[in-house]
């Protein structure tokens, strides 16, 4: 017989290398086949198609508490070394079942209880024979006995059959150790013994009484099927008997059964009697109930009544009108003293009227008939009187403005400019303002007419006021009649432009803003609160729409506080889009008319000086940003369209200056510095006194258009006559920088223009002296500029072989024109003095005309010593001490 691999000692040292668990001993060790079947069946048959070569490993773990034991499995690496790759905890077996398609009976598998996935098939084991299968079996079996207390279940082998092979493949040695020693005292490993000592499977009474069963029976142990059928047969008669004695005992049966009918019928007697009496009892209850009902009823009809009769009262009440707020509602007075009983009488009607609608009526009432007719009577009521109180409302307004209007006192007059004030004619209106708010609401369509009237009747006011003090703003003005001109070509270049203060134009149209838009915006705020617009507030309490303060005569601080905004406590405080643009259209047509005597006043300041227009603008600038409220939205659109009237007067004097400029190129010949270049200077110079830190775009777009003009225009007069064309140039350019170096040094759009003209005087200066230069020494720079075009083609050796550039030519040339060389510059000097009107510029021209002689001759100079190394010229240093001689 074979070894088997349970005693082999190399396998059970490479089982404890590949687990290295220090307190852990491994129990029995033994190689096996693995291959994977489905359940119930086997696929072990054709096992060389899926065996895997593995190692099945007992291991036990001892602790002072528990004992622990293991199966684990070890499969081959690449390199035939032994590595985990399960491990099983023994205390999970569940199930060891061997395979009844293996005809061998060396496969088997285990059940595990706590396997995460039951749906996939169990690993099948293979052994090499049945005694190795019923060793490693056995050993199993004996660790969940010993240490674990149970077994699991064994499918597919006797288990009397595994005990006697252990008896008959197992030495009497015993080994078996106090309790007290552990469980594992009684496991001795086949490394100790060679073979394995356990405890039995079956007790020793157990055994023995085995052995007197079997003892019984003629056959031997070994026919097991033979056994079986005997021990079934038994069995079979066994019943029998069992049966036979039941039949025997059926008169005691019959007696049993009679005495159960006999109680049966007592307790359908007793059935009988318990329904009759439950009957009864349900009558007797539901007498008893109705009984309570009626009581019940009765007693909530009374309560009923007498909440019905308490609500009747009430609504009676409810119902009831005061015959001192119906005469007051139907015919009565709207003067001051009897305003206090109309808003009394407002109050109650609105909240009569609150009180028959839901939720404060129970919907239940809306369909009495006395409801609907009273309810009929108050809308009478309502309508009544919200007709007379704006007819009375429409009448006032118009006779308060007639009033004022009549009264020539409350305008500005001859010698005289008075400030409107209206204070006197908030205070009337103030009166009224909560009889506003109690018809609002009554009825929100009666605003609209009564805000139209109101609109009409102050804007003839408002026009009257604003048109009489722009009239005697500008008579009690006093400024020059005499319009200045500014860039006439015709002026000369000297001549002092007109340059009187002009200043109290400009603090004319400040005024008209300091007076009329302050007002403006206290007219808006007052008629949107006092016209029950649900918009905030366009100033503070007190305050002005330019954020001035008040002046001493200026009574009506609080005009705006209307003393309302307590009687609609529901009213929104932020206002909504729909009520802020009716009440813009309502301030449209208030104030409508009053920005053409605004216009007027820019008109007549643009005809005393345009440049006025920058400060003015300014002004409009400071009073349009002070302007913040969204309700305020006229007075908004006002100084916009004064922002644009002033800018396009001011674009039209720019424009017509402009035109001025352009009339230059129209005169034949000029020389010397044009009249527009110092005469722009000073413009400049008084637009930037009026600016005073404010409209600077305007100001920078008249710069860039101006400037523009006056470059372009010069550009045109310099082509009229080539000869002199760079003279014009650098002399105007020249001139341009210095009228303009000191506004250039603070205003950086001058700035970009005086480096602009200093790129092209430094140009013009450029083309004209090289002009003068070539004119006088023409045959010496040709002669190097032919020595630079060939040295781009030939050798410096073979450029003295050329046709008119041997050493003769040079000496020639050289004769001919540095022979005389003092002279030469005399005559280039006059030339540069003949056309030069402005004397001032020349020295500055001589010296660069000089550098540039010098630089030039200097790179002459060189190229003959590259080319022409044995000739002899005047040197670079003498030819400078020349120049600084003359």
């Amino acid at each position: 017989m074979a070894k088997s691999s349970a005693d082999d000692e190399e396998l059970r040292r490479a089982c404890e290398a590949a687990i290295d668990v220090t307190n852990q001993k491994i129990i029995m060790c033994m190689k096996v086949s693995k291959s994977r079947g489905i359940w119930g069946k086997s696929t072990l048959l054709g096992r060389g198609h899926m065996a895997k070569p593995r190692v099945l490993a007992l291991s036990t773990e001892s602790k002072a508490q528990s004992d622990k034991a293991f199966l684990r499995v070890l499969k081959y690496s690449s390199g035939g070394v032994l590595e985990p790759a399960k491990l099983y905890k023994l205390k999970h077996l569940s199930k060891v079942e061997v395979i009844t398609n293996d005809p061998s009976g060396c496969t088997f598998m285990m059940g595990f209880d706590n396997l995460r996935n039951q749906s996939v098939a169990p690993s099948q084991w293979t052994m090499r024979n049945i005694n190795d299968r019923n060793r490693l079996l056995l050993c199993i079996l004996n660790i969940c006995k010993e240490i674990l207390g149970q077994l699991p279940k064994v499918v597919g082998i006797d288990i009397v059959e595994l005990a006697l092979w252990a008896k008959e493949n197992t030495p009497t040695v015993t080994n078996r150790a106090h309790p007290r020693d552990g469980p594992l005292a009684s496991v001795v490993t086949e490394s100790d013994s060679k073979v394995t000592v356990e405890k039995d499977l079956v007790s020793q009474a157990e055994e023995e009484d085995m052995e007197a069963l079997l003892g019984t029976y003629v056959m031997g142990i070994g026919e097991a099927e033979a056994f079986s059928e005997r021990l079934k047969r038994e069995l079979l008669a066994l019943e029998a008997a069992n049966v036979h004695a039941i039949l025997e005992s059926e008169p005691l049966v019959e007696e049993v059964l009679q005495g159960l009918e006999s109680a049966t019928i007592c307790v359908e007697d007793m059935d009988e009697w318990l329904g009759i009496f439950n009957i009864k009892l349900r009558h007797m209850r539901q007498d008893i109930e109705s009984i309570e009902t009626r009581n019940n009823k009765l007693e909530m009809q009374s309560v009923n009544n007498e909440s019905l009769i308490k609500e009747l009262d009430k609504l009676l009440e409810r119902l009831r009108v005061p015959s001192e707020y119906a005469t007051s509602l139907t015919g009565g007075s709207f003067d001051e003293a009897r305003m206090l009983q109309n808003v009394e009488a407002c109050e109650w009607l609105t909240n009569a009227l609150q009180s028959l609608e839901a939720p404060k009526l129970d919907p239940s009432y809306a369909k009495m008939k006395a409801v609907k007719e009273k309810r009929a009577e108050l809308e009478k009521l309502k309508t009544t009187f919200v007709r007379r109180a704006s007819e009375f409302l429409r009448n006032y307004f118009s006779s308060l403005v007639d009033f004022m209007i009549s009264d020539k006192s409350y305008f500005s007059q001859r010698g005289q400019l008075k400030r409107p004030d209206h204070a006197d004619l908030r205070y009337k209106c103030r009166t009224y303002a909560r009889l506003l708010q109690h018809l609002k609401s009554l009825d929100k369509n009666c605003l609209g007419p009564l805000r139209n009237a109101y609109c009409h009747s102050l804007n003839l006011l408002l026009r009257r006021e604003a048109r009489e003090f722009a009239n005697e703003l500008r008579a009690s003005t006093k400024a020059p009649r005499n319009p200045s001109v500014w860039l006439e070509a015709s002026s000369g270049s000297n001549q002092i432009v007109n340059s009187a203060d002009t200043s109290t134009v400009s603090e004319a149209y400040a005024k008209m803003l300091t007076i009329f838009i302050p007002l403006l915006v206290d007219e808006s705020s007052f008629f949107a609160h006092f016209m029950c617009f649900e918009v905030p507030a366009l100033v503070p309490p007190g305050g002005h729409g330019d954020g001035s303060k008040t002046g001493p005569n200026d009574n009506d601080a609080n005009d705006d506080d209307l003393g309302i905004m307590d009687i609609d406590e529901n009213d929104s405080k932020t206002g909504n889009s729909a009520e802020l643009g009716t009440l813009n259209e309502s301030l449209q047509e208030l104030l409508d008319g009053i920005q053409e005597d605004f216009y007027a006043v820019v008109d007549w300041a643009y005809k005393i000086d345009p440049l006025r227009c920058i400060s003015m603008h300014g002004i409009t600038e400071r009073y349009l940003s002070g302007q913040k409220a969204d309700a305020a939205g006229f007075v908004r659109r006002l100084l916009d369209d004064l922002e644009s009237k002033i800018s396009l007067q001011f674009n039209r004097f720019v424009d017509e200056a402009c035109h001025q400029i352009e009339r230059n190129e129209r005169n034949v010949r000029q020389m010397g510095v044009l009249s527009y270049i110092p005469r722009f200077a000073t413009l400049a110079t008084r637009m930037e006194q009026y600016i005073q830190g404010q409209s600077r775009d305007l100001v920078d777009q008249a710069y860039t258009k101006f400037v523009s003009i006056m470059f372009a225009t010069l550009e045109k007069i310099a082509q009229t006559d080539p000869k002199v064309a760079d003279i014009v140039l650098l002399e105007n350019y020249a001139a341009f920088q210095n009228s303009l170096y000191d506004l250039a040094n603070v205003v950086p759009t001058l700035a970009k223009f005086y480096h602009q003209a200093s790129e092209s005087y430094e140009q013009a200066c450029t083309r004209h002296i090289n002009m003068i230069i070539y004119f006088q020494f023409e045959r010496l720079f040709q002669f190097a500029r032919k020595i630079e075009d060939l040295m781009y083609t030939i050798t410096p050796e073979e450029i003295p072989f050329q046709l008119g550039l041997s050493k003769m030519d040079l000496r020639k040339m050289i004769k001919s024109t540095l022979s005389g060389v003092d002279k030469s510059i005399t005559a280039m000097y006059r030339r540069l003095q003949k056309n030069l009107t402005s004397e001032e510029l020349l020295p500055s021209l001589w010296d660069k005309c000089k550098k540039e002689f010098l630089d030039k001759y200097e790179s002459f100079a060189q190229l003959v010593a590259k080319i022409y190394p044995n000739e002899t010229i005047t040197s670079v240093a003498g030819m400078r001490e020349l120049l600084a001689s003359m």
